[in-house]
């Protein structure tokens, strides 16, 4: 697969996907089938399935996307917060934003979609199948429903990454230091709080490096960053071994992601895709279910009869 040598974090433009050619013989691909029935068949068979979730898994627990029209902070879209430059010329902005998303995040909880997947992995587990969590979201809502050994594509808004050493630490703390505290408010007329980078996240929670203490930053993959190689790999592994893939709650037009599951329906394994809407991707898959992921999900992913065989 070419996963590995694609792995900057970016937006596909719109006319750049290219379809894969249809591998399900006689089957009408003028549409992908909603038969339920159908895919419960094959998802009762299957001994390695991969599921790769995006935004909109969470969007249904009430998490800001930042996509679209609405998706501001203040004056600002994710995009123009979420890379390196803008950290280098405004941290105190930068941080203001990721305090803001991590506390919104712990008001959040797990929705059905997210429970109905971490309860598949361990229930499939159980009978020596194995189910791999791939996720594209960054509020380890997958790893608080109960999901283990998560891969998640573009860190994590709980993990900080020391800008000296380069350590990684997990981190839970509200608020992440005290100069943070009451700041991030969303609203257009609020003014930076200009906290002074010796206040923002460093010293108080410094890396376990010897006399390292380096200003930290959110542990999460910006837009022109390269994904971890390691996790990258691991993904491809599996995807290469899956026979069944999930695609839940992504838009298909984040890369390298958008290419994982249209790269798996190429050789001929069946992919699901579970979304509010159509994607670029979808023509080439085998199944799509329309709706929100809370409801369509549990009922896709329960126990089947075989199972109590």
């Amino acid at each position: 697969m070419l996963v590995r040598h694609l792995y900057c974090r970016a937006t596909v433009a719109r006319g750049l996907f290219v379809p894969t050619k249809n591998t399900w013989g006689n089957q009408d691909m003028s549409r992908p089938s909603s038969d339920l029935a159908a895919f419960r068949d094959i998802f009762s068979k299957a001994k390695h399935v991969v599921i790769l979730t995006g935004a909109g898994v969470s969007a249904e627990s009430g998490v800001p996307t930042f996509r679209g029209a609405g998706g501001y902070w203040r004056k600002w879209q994710a995009q123009q917060l979420a890379t390196p430059e803008a950290f280098s010329r405004n941290p105190s902005r930068v941080w203001e934003f990721y305090h803001y998303r991590r506390e919104v995040m712990l008001t959040k909880t797990p929705n059905p979609a997210h429970q109905a997947i971490a309860e598949c992995q361990e229930r499939l587990c159980r009978k020596g199948r194995k189910v791999t969590l791939v996720t594209q979201n960054i509020d380890e809502l997958h790893r608080r429903a109960g999901s283990k050994d998560v891969l998640e594509l573009h860190g994590s808004l709980f993990k900080t990454r020391c800008m000296s050493c380069g350590h990684v630490s997990a981190n839970h703390k509200s608020p992440i230091c005290a100069a943070l505290e009451g700041k991030g408010v969303p609203d257009p007329n609020t003014d930076d709080a200009k906290i002074p980078v010796n206040d923002l996240p460093r010293v108080w929670s410094r890396c376990q490096e010897a006399d390292c203490r380096g200003l930290l930053r959110p542990a999460v993959v910006w837009f022109g960053e390269s994904l971890d190689s390691d996790i990258l790999q691991r993904v491809e592994e599996e995807l290469d071994r899956c026979d069944l893939c999930l695609v839940v709650g992504t838009s298909s037009i984040v890369y390298p992601a958008a290419m994982f599951a249209p790269q798996v329906a190429a050789r001929g394994v069946p992919v699901a895709e579970f979304n509010m809407e159509h994607t670029p991707a979808t023509m080439e898959f085998q199944f799509h279910f329309h709706g929100p992921c809370g409801t369509t999900l549990p009922a896709a992913l329960a126990p089947h009869l075989s199972e109590a065989e």
